[in-house]
């Protein structure tokens, strides 16, 4: 006969029960993914360089049309709560200080990827689809590729682009911002 074992699942509030107790810190790296909590890869020069190119890019795209948050967690739902790479928010007076932001408060979730590509597609974009997040960029940092997803539904997204080197990319959210893969990549 083979058994079951069964996995102990959190909500959103027992992990932040675990921070406030100090079972976890601020300084692990660790998120809430369906209720389970994941090691996150540490982040290499190239992952990092990306993240702050792409930062500083919307920073000057944007202005002040929106608040541009990197590395910071994104309340989905009661019981995941992701780390973000980069997050394009509505803005707000608090700067989401009360609270995470939550699928109606975003515009753009972006993961860049080199080690965890596959994780990010199978896992973590199938779960913003589920949230009802317009749309995902996952920079593909080893093959040179930006992903877009779009038109989600409870079964994954809809429209699925890629952009290589040369092409533009925007936003569906503000259609006249442009920016160049080969930016985002460094060329």
């Amino acid at each position: 006969m083979t058994v079951q074992l069964l996995r102990r699942k959190f909500t959103v509030q027992q992990y932040h029960k675990m921070v406030e107790s100090g079972i976890l810190t601020e300084n692990d790296r660790v998120e809430l993914i369906r209720g389970e909590i994941i090691e996150m890869s540490p982040i290499g020069t190239k992952h990092a360089a990306c993240v702050n190119r792409l930062v500083n890019l919307l920073v000057q795209l944007l202005e002040k049309l929106v608040i541009v948050a990197a590395q910071n967690p994104v309340a989905l739902n009661d019981n995941s709560e992701p780390q973000l790479d980069v997050a394009l928010l509505k803005p707000r007076d608090d700067f989401y200080e009360n609270a995470h932001p939550q699928p109606e408060d975003i515009f753009l979730l972006i993961e860049v990827a080199d080690t965890t590509v596959i994780y990010d597609r199978e896992e973590k974009i199938t779960l913003y689809a589920e949230a009802n997040i317009t749309e995902i960029w996952l920079v593909d940092i080893n093959a040179q590729v930006v992903e877009v997803y779009q038109q989600p539904t409870t079964a994954g997204y809809q429209q699925i682009q890629k952009f290589t080197s040369g092409q533009n990319l925007s936003i569906s959210g503000f259609p006249d911002v442009n920016i160049t893969v080969d930016k985002i990549f460094g060329r």
